[in-house]
């Protein structure tokens, strides 16, 4: 090749939607994204389901819709579920324990039906009383931890997710915001842990995979240099 000429670089290969950006940090406001809509979406399914079931009851004053919900709980869930889908991952590089097992996104879409199919379970199966119903939620809880994730962070994100958010949930029906139908547990269900245990679970490795593709972009940028 003569002096002075430089070789055109050949097409890079771009892997999924998300490799086309270089920027850890835009990567992460996508990622956020992504999982805020997610988290909305499901809550917005997952209220349908409890309210068939009469679960939840918001003032009279909220504006009945196809959604039967009050407008600040999507936003809400799917606040959480940015923050929880951010987390996972991060702990996961701060502990040296990078998270191996099952990840491919039909493990992922096996694990969000696994979790609609527990809140379906809760709202749908009739079970002669309340600790019949938590036993068996927190087993099949556990048991979506034991499929799909099987680590020691996300266990423990899980138990610290579903206590955090079951005292945010007290306080707000202790104030008055909405309300439970027949809470049999310090003004809430009891079996809510068990749901908020298997949704940060959920959402955790939703933002392990999508977490992946930052990690394939980077490794393929410092081979390229």
């Amino acid at each position: 090749m003569a002096e002075g000429e430089t070789e055109s670089p050949g097409p890079k290969k771009c892997g999924p939607y998300i490799s086309s950006v270089t920027s850890q940090s835009v990567n992460l406001m996508i990622r956020g994204v992504v999982l805020f809509f997610i988290g909305v979406f499901l809550a917005l399914v997952l209220n349908l389901l409890q309210i068939q079931r009469n679960v939840t009851l918001f003032p009279p004053d909220v504006i009945a819709s196809i959604f039967s919900s009050a407008w600040w709980v999507p936003p809400c869930c799917g606040t959480a579920s940015a923050v929880i889908g951010l987390l996972y991952p991060c702990i996961d590089r701060h502990l040296g324990e990078p998270h191996k097992f099952k990840r491919e996104w039909s493990s992922v879409m096996r694990c969000v039906a696994v979790f609609v199919g527990i809140n379906h379970a809760s709202a749908k199966v009739d079970f002669d009383n309340n600790i019949q119903l938590s036993l068996t939620l927190a087993a099949l809880s556990i048991g979506l931890w034991w499929t799909f994730d099987r680590s020691r962070s996300g266990f423990g994100l899980g138990v610290g997710i579903a206590f955090l958010a079951t005292v945010v949930t007290q306080l707000l029906v202790y104030n008055g915001v909405y309300q439970y139908t027949s809470p049999d547990f310090l003004y809430v269900r009891s079996w809510l842990p068990c749901i908020f245990f298997a949704g940060g679970i959920t959402m955790g490795n939703i933002g392990r995979q999508l977490a992946m593709y930052e990690c394939k972009v980077i490794a393929e940028k410092s081979h390229q240099e």
